[in-house]
């Protein structure tokens, strides 16, 4: 039940990053113009993105323009693109994985290990797109701080940190944090503790190996074994002295199998 919650908890959080990262793309609150120096009009504030440069007036007038050639745009803008696009389809790649290999769908059931492996790999691909969309908002950040404190570039054409920036940066944390918790679920899986074996419902320990050992499967299946008023199905706690204190034993004086402790019986 632990490792199905974490599972859960981490199909989350990288949905949510991978919506994060979507705003922070579309959005072009990447850089926001400074009012430093002689560039103290507040009457107008430039804000430029991935896909657009952005103007806004203290009237409410709010404008938009598309860059007009791709190629002609500066080396690091183009690869902070490339890079938060393949963040976004890593992260819808991980989101359909995640869906066929938790435990609350029935996807890949009963195929064994394979489920989880599947989970633990979605999770891998989650932090791989947490990784990609952190490089162009770290390497754009780094280029408006650079920019801001140089002594060269006028006012007019320095930028401060945009909100795409910050949250762009969480979306990131949050998605690698999500697939950190599935490749988590994924080790708990292997290690056997995280889905059920081959012994669920059973308690750890106990064996089921010994011959003439009737399950309740077993006597559900034949109604004979339920005649009158006695219980088809008994766990007698065995004793730990001598075997003469034991009540169930065979006509031939061998005691019936027992398993961790308790004495397995199909009838009475």
């Amino acid at each position: 039940m632990a490792s199905a919650a974490l599972e859960l908890m981490g199909f989350f959080l990288g949905i949510f990053g991978m919506l994060g990262t979507l705003v922070a793309t579309v959005l072009p609150y990447w850089k926001i113009s400074a009012h430093i120096g002689s560039n103290i009009v507040t009457a107008v504030a430039n804000m430029r993105g991935l896909w657009m440069e952005c103007v806004y007036q203290s009237t409410g007038a709010f404008q938009c323009e598309t860059y007009n050639s791709m190629l002609a745009l500066p080396s690091d803008l183009q690869a902070s693109r490339a890079l938060m696009v393949m963040s976004l389809v890593v992260s819808i790649l991980a989101v359909a994985m995640a869906a066929l290999g938790m435990q609350c769908t029935l996807c890949l059931e009963g195929s064994g290990p394979v489920k989880g492996r599947v989970a633990g790999t979605s999770g891998g691909l989650f932090v791989g797109a947490g990784f990609l969309a952190l490089i162009p908002v770290a390497w754009t950040t780094h280029e408006v701080v650079r920019t801001f404190y140089h002594t060269n570039i006028p006012s007019s054409m320095k930028f401060e940190i945009g909100e795409c920036l910050y949250l762009g940066l969480a979306s990131a944390i949050i998605s690698m944090l999500g697939g950190g918790l599935l490749c988590t679920s994924c080790c708990e899986d292997q290690s056997g503790r995280g889905r059920h074996g081959g012994r669920y419902p059973y308690p750890p320990g106990v064996g089921l190996s010994g011959t003439g050992v009737r399950t309740t499967s077993q006597t559900y299946r034949n109604p004979a074994l339920q005649g009158g008023g006695s219980r088809a199905q008994t766990l007698v706690r065995s004793g730990s002295g001598s075997s003469g204190s034991n009540p169930h034993r065979t006509p031939g004086g061998a005691n019936k199998p027992t398993a961790a402790g308790y004495d397995i019986t199909g009838y009475v």
